[in-house]
């Protein structure tokens, strides 16, 4: 009795949405992300593999295309192989934003073929491919945009007169070639279609502040999610439509929380000029003070408590491991030490966990926002890493500051504040940072690693 070819695709199918699912669930704790990876990956083998395995052999063309296949996933994954060993901490974020575009420049070429091809028939096919092809064109170019601007290759942002109306009717025009589309199929009308979808994406991108790109990127994400998903109803590959229901639905939802922390709506964040004006706030009292990094250290040493809020410069110091350092000598001489982390620290989604795991700092010293805001008032010192907007003290009290209402790490409830940081520039977001100018915070200007090293240097010669 043979057994039916269908059932076992099927079957493949099921498994590499459960592998998926399994995945994704294991990737919510630090503890199992990297198991998570994994298992995900292996569905996603899996659900190539089974694609390719039961490919219409029929197909003239099929010898060709499975060439064309194998060389472009050999030529790929070498690629990602490479560059994911070789990039570096700090461009993370831009690797991440190239792989969301990439992504959703692979949905927008399904469309395209589909359309082209005019293999896409009906209103339900074709409205579902225009659709997936314009979130995944939007994606693709917005992404590109966003590496850029991390990359340093683009300004932070680019605003004009009636950018906003400009992009209403690039977006409206777009729509109204798809709806011209579903009246009669031309390659004209597709590519004006695709045109649109790219151009929309470019201008849709370009004026958001860099302080607003780890939001971007979620967003990003989810947008290409979609787009898989809505491609994957087109071919009916149940892999894709799974595997783009988990990504759009993760990203949006982190997109959400994301937003939620900054206390800001997603159209607030896409349209604002956040960190971009200076609004008037004034001038701000206090002084800036400087420490050195002995002194520092040494008040850290007879400390019962010290926690400890990175942020981007962190990353560009590569001080992750000096920093984990200095911590175990803390906590050999008895100090309780514990990472504080802000849901949009640094320049993507859970850079600054990232950055702590590759230290091997323990997952149980580490804690969200919400968890230990409500003990740096216990704290004796705080150590600030590189973070600007994430400690500004101006998000609760200053009304005329961009960043008024954004939750924030409570730091400057400390009895001591220390912060390392590169010199006296405002940040990322360009909004100047109250703290700074507080009596219980003192600067602690250097590389960040450099800085460590002097810190460790320092407890090392005071002794057990």
């Amino acid at each position: 009795m043979n057994f039916p070819i269908g059932l076992l695709i099927q079957a493949s199918y099921f498994a590499a949405a459960f592998l998926f699912i399994f995945g994704l669930k294991r990737m919510s704790s630090p503890v199992t992300a990297r198991g998570g990876i994994v298992w995900a990956g292996a569905g996603m083998v899996v659900a190539v593999l089974v694609s390719l395995a039961f490919a219409s052999p029929e197909n003239p063309q099929f010898k060709t295309n499975l060439a064309l296949i194998l060389i472009a996933l050999a030529v790929g994954n070498a690629w990602a192989w490479w560059q994911g060993r070789r990039v570096p901490m700090t461009s993370m974020p831009q690797m991440v934003a190239l792989y969301n575009g990439m992504g959703g420049g692979a949905a927008a070429a399904i469309a395209a073929v589909e359309l082209y091809g005019a293999h896409a028939q009906g209103y339900g096919p074709q409205g579902l491919a225009l659709l997936g092809a314009l979130i995944g064109g939007v994606s693709f170019s917005g992404s590109l945009v966003a590496w850029a601007k991390l990359e340093g290759k683009m300004q932070k942002s680019i605003r004009f007169s009636g950018q906003k109306i400009l992009n209403a009717l690039v977006l409206l025009a777009t729509l109204a070639v798809g709806v011209w589309i579903l009246g009669g199929l031309t390659e004209l009308k597709v590519s004006l279609f695709f045109a649109g979808a790219l151009a929309f994406g470019v201008l849709m991108t370009i004026p958001i502040g860099g302080a607003d790109m780890p939001v971007v990127i979620s967003l990003y994400n989810a947008f290409t999610g979609m787009a898989v998903g809505l491609e994957g109803f087109v071919l009916q590959n149940p892999a894709m439509i799974i595997a783009g229901v988990l990504v759009g639905s993760a990203g949006t939802l982190l997109t959400i929380l994301m937003a939620r922390a900054m206390n800001r709506s997603l159209a607030n964040i896409l349209f604002s000029n956040f960190g971009e004006v200076d609004v008037g706030g004034g001038e701000i009292a206090g002084t800036l003070k400087s420490a050195e990094a002995g002194d520092a250290a040494i008040q850290m040493r007879y400390a019962s408590k010290v926690i400890i809020a990175p942020g981007y410069g962190l990353a560009v110091a590569q001080a992750q491991h000096k920093l984990y350092e200095f911590v175990k000598l803390l906590q050999e001489r008895g100090v309780e030490v514990k990472f504080a982390i802000h849901p949009v620290a640094g320049r993507m989604p859970g850079h600054m966990n990232v950055l702590l795991a590759e230290a091997g700092v323990p997952y149980d010293i580490i804690f969200d926002m919400e968890d230990i805001n409500n003990e740096f008032k216990e704290a004796d010192v705080a150590l600030v890493i590189g973070a600007n907007d994430t400690v500004n003290p101006a998000a609760r009290t200053n009304k005329a500051s961009p960043i008024y209402g954004m939750p924030i790490l409570n730091v400057d409830q400390a009895k001591q504040v220390y912060v390392i940081k590169r010199g006296q520039g405002k940040g990322y977001s360009g909004v100047e940072n109250e703290l700074f100018y507080r009596d219980n915070c003192n600067m602690v200007y250097g590389d960040a690693q450099k800085v460590m090293v002097q810190m460790i240097q320092a407890v090392k010669e005071l002794g057990a």
